[in-house]
Parts: C-alpha cells; structure tokens; sequence
C-alpha cells in the first residue's frame, strides 16, 4: 500500500529478487475475488476460497491495526503508520513480477513514475539508463527511505523521489509509463475517478499504464480497499483506455497468491488525439 493525503497512499516497497522467466499468457477480464482486510465471517455453505480468505485476514492482525488507526486520525495518518513501522503492504522487496518485466525488457523506456512509492524498491528495481523513474509519496518518512535504500546503488541515478501528493502534483515532463501498485486500493473508492484523470494527464498520448490490481477481494471497509477489474474499467474506459492484457500475477508473493492480477493499458488512438 501507500501513504495517502485525502485519500492518497505510500506503499513501502520491495528489495530486488532473482525472478525466473515465467510466460504470461493474456486472459480475459475475470473477476475473481479473494483477498480482503475486513472481512464478515463466512457463513454457512461459503465455499474455501471465502473461507481462506476470512482466515488469512484474521491471521494478521496489522491490517486491522492499520485501519483503525486510519480512522482514528483525523490527517498525518499515513504518517503515523510510517512512524510505528505499521507498514503492512510492505513486501521489504520489489514485486518480483516488476523485475521479471524489467529483466526481460518488457516495460517501456523513457521516463516512469511510481506513485505511492513507499520505499521505493519498485523504483529502484525499473531504473536504468534507458528509464528515468521518478517515485512519489506523500509521507516524509517514505522518502527519506527511499532514498537512503537509493543512495549507494549503481543506478541512483537514474531515479529520484519526491514529496507531493499525486492529486495536486502537476509534473514539468509527462511520462511514457506509470505503474501503480497498492495506490488505487488505497484511496477511498469515491476518488477512483480523479486518480483515473490523473493517469491520463501525467501519460504521454502513447504512454503505457500498468496496474498489479489487489487486492482482488470481496472484504468490506479499507484501506486498502477491494479491487476487482471491473473497478479499473469503470474510471479509465472513460479516459480512453482499453486493457492490452490481464493476467494472473503467477509471481505473487506468499498469501497474495491467487490475488492480484496484472493489468496492461493504453489509450486508443481516437482518445490520444484529443
């Protein structure tokens, strides 16, 4: 996840993983739901995959910690969760299936962002001489570890971090790619429409758009928040995107296994255009 500012997330990130080339084969938009935070007990005649997803939010009490302290205060509470090392989303390394796309040359050159970047370990892992990543957070403590993690690595850079809230930002250069991982499911679904109209005034026309879509749930309350890929369509359809693929993240990590899935975006050419 990410830290957020009325609404806006951090998400501290991940260290860089030996990732195996694994082929992902584009599927059609499935709306499977398993993972959540809050979750109502499963009643009888749920079938398992409700009933492991009520027990694996039960087994780890930090999200509900996280949401009651998000409720409980009023502003600065992604703040706080940085200060009480209350950082649930994040995996201590980057998303392996990040560094599978980098590996493997599958992402787009030229400049990135990662909003809500956290720690910055997905910034750090995309960096490289043909791709400036620029990783955006609005908690101070976020960026003051992203870049300390930054520093002394070979590709520092080519990569900065700033201090702003992705709402109010308004960059100087466009980008040619953005990708977002725990930022959607960290704002409140009523700014799902804004977040969408920022995607398409920071991409350049023929930019690219990747969303690792969690969690893909059915829990109730947030942050975060459910996702399903019917919530990514319904906001950024109308800003003229149309998925090129989703997948099943088949390099998910652990308990988000079966949970996530990766969605590639690009707007039509009739959109670009205006």
């Amino acid at each position: 996840m990410r830290t957020v500012s009325r609404g806006l997330i951090s998400n501290a990130h991940r260290l860089s993983v030996s990732i195996p080339n694994i082929l992902q084969q584009p599927i059609s938009s499935v709306r499977t739901r398993s993972f959540g935070i809050r979750a109502t007990k499963p009643k009888m005649g749920k079938n398992r995959e409700e009933v492991e997803n009520y027990n694996f939010i039960k087994s780890d009490p930090r999200w509900n910690k996280l949401q009651q302290l998000m409720h409980s205060e009023s502003s600065g509470g992604w703040e706080k969760c940085w200060e009480e090392g209350l950082t649930p989303w994040d995996l201590g390394q980057p998303a392996p299936i990040i560094v599978h796309l980098h590996q493997s040359g599958a992402l787009p050159k030229g400049r990135a962002l990662v909003p809500g970047c956290g720690t910055g370990y997905d910034v750090v892992a995309m960096a490289s001489p043909e791709r400036y990543v620029v990783g955006l957070d609005i908690s101070d403590i976020a960026i003051k570890k992203a870049e300390e993690l930054s520093s002394s690595l070979p590709n520092a850079k080519f990569v900065s971090f700033l201090k702003a809230d992705f709402f109010t930002w308004c960059p100087t250069e466009l980008f040619d790619l953005i990708f977002d991982y725990t930022f959607f499911c960290a704002i409140e679904p009523e700014m799902r429409a804004a977040w969408a109209q920022k995607i398409k005034d920071f991409l350049k026309p023929d930019g690219e758009l990747i969303t690792l879509m969690f969690p893909i749930s059915d829990h109730v309350g947030g942050p975060p928040y459910k996702v399903s890929v019917s919530d990514y369509e319904e906001v950024l359809h109308p800003m003229g995107f149309q998925a090129i693929s989703i997948v099943d993240n088949k390099l998910a990590i652990g308990p988000r296994k079966g949970r996530e899935k990766l969605g590639r975006w690009k707007r039509s050419v009739r959109h670009s255009l205006l």
